[in-house]
């Protein structure tokens, strides 16, 4: 019968050094699209000077595509002319894996060594971190602790890389990805008026869990000199878990405490459904995403489109 036909669905999402260059990154777009996967969505901030793709599909294509990624960025993104708010290690940060359907997370863990070791053989040294870590549980934090500049000087004792690539040093222009396997979590920034740069740090320090605040909370305050702005820039890797509303409701209360507002809350990425299914948007001040953006939503219409034979889920 078609419904029990197994149809595994593994997510990528890459975050690249790059956020300036919408030509470039569209290029990254195209690039992944041309394998039989389904880009979700894509974003770019010029004062992270990032941008993060989200991709799914069949395992094999995931990573194939996302293989194929890190050798395009190798050559087009040069870290020693990069400057962001946003820690960074690599050209190609960040590359985790998410199983979303008919998958393991110890599966997601072998697509991620895999592409740590075909990304190595590209000359470029890696990290694992979360579950692909050994053993697991290793934090983007730790590995990208004095960012891409002391990694060109030679490796941390505490810090050899999973795969050197035959390097004593970061690559000189890619530098180190770190490449792990991660359940779904909510990337999203607070947007305020109203208080300082330093402001905003305090609240990061209150509400992430390495200072005592919630559990699987990583933040920082930042000030986007582009735009203006200041941000409180936070993972979440539990959503389900820690609730986006209790961690916004703290962050609004000491802002307000210091005598300024919150403007915005911006979500990177897909939407999960802790977001979606409490209908938060207002209470968020969440500008509406619309359903293509809604994570649950698109992963249905995936795995439909892939059971009818249909490429991609497109």
């Amino acid at each position: 019968m078609v419904s029990d036909i197994r149809v595994p669905v593994l997510e990528a999402v890459p975050n690249i050094s790059e956020g300036r260059d919408l030509g470039l990154i569209r290029d990254m777009v195209a690039l992944i699209s041309g394998y039989d996967v389904e880009v979700l969505d894509w974003s770019t901030d010029p004062d992270h000077h990032r941008a993060v793709i989200t991709f799914i599909g069949p395992p094999t294509a995931v990573e194939d595509a996302s293989v194929s990624l890190a050798d395009f960025v190798r050559e087009h993104v040069d870290l020693r002319k990069h400057r962001g708010v946003h820690p960074r290690i690599g050209a190609l940060d960040v590359l985790p894996f998410v199983p979303l359907n008919d998958m393991s997370m110890i599966e997601a863990v072998h697509s991620a060594r895999r592409v740590a070791e075909a990304i190595s053989a590209l000359g470029v040294p890696v990290y694992h971190y979360g579950y692909a870590s050994s053993p697991p549980g290793l934090d983007l934090a730790t590995l990208r602790r004095g960012g891409f500049e002391e990694l060109t000087g030679g490796w941390p004792l505490d810090r050899l890389p999973d795969q050197t690539a035959g390097r004593s040093s970061a690559h000189p222009t890619a530098g180190v990805t770190c490449v792990g396997a991660r359940q779904v979590l909510l990337a999203w920034n607070i947007f305020t008026e109203g208080i300082t740069l330093q402001d905003a740090r305090s609240i990061a320090s209150k509400i992430r869990e390495r200072d005592g605040g919630f559990a699987g909370v990583r933040a920082l305050g930042l000030v986007l000199e582009v735009s203006g702005r200041i941000q409180v820039s936070m993972n979440l890797e539990d959503p389900f878990r820690t609730s986006p509303l209790d961690v916004f409701d703290a962050i609004a209360f000491e802002v307000c405490a210091l005598g300024g507002q919150v403007t915005e809350t911006e979500v990177v990425g897909m939407l999960p459904d802790t977001l979606v299914l409490r209908n938060c948007e207002d209470r968020l001040k969440l500008p509406d995403p619309g359903h293509a953006r809604r994570l649950s939503e698109r992963l249905a219409r995936h795995i439909a489109a892939r059971k009818d034979g249909r490429r991609g889920g497109s």
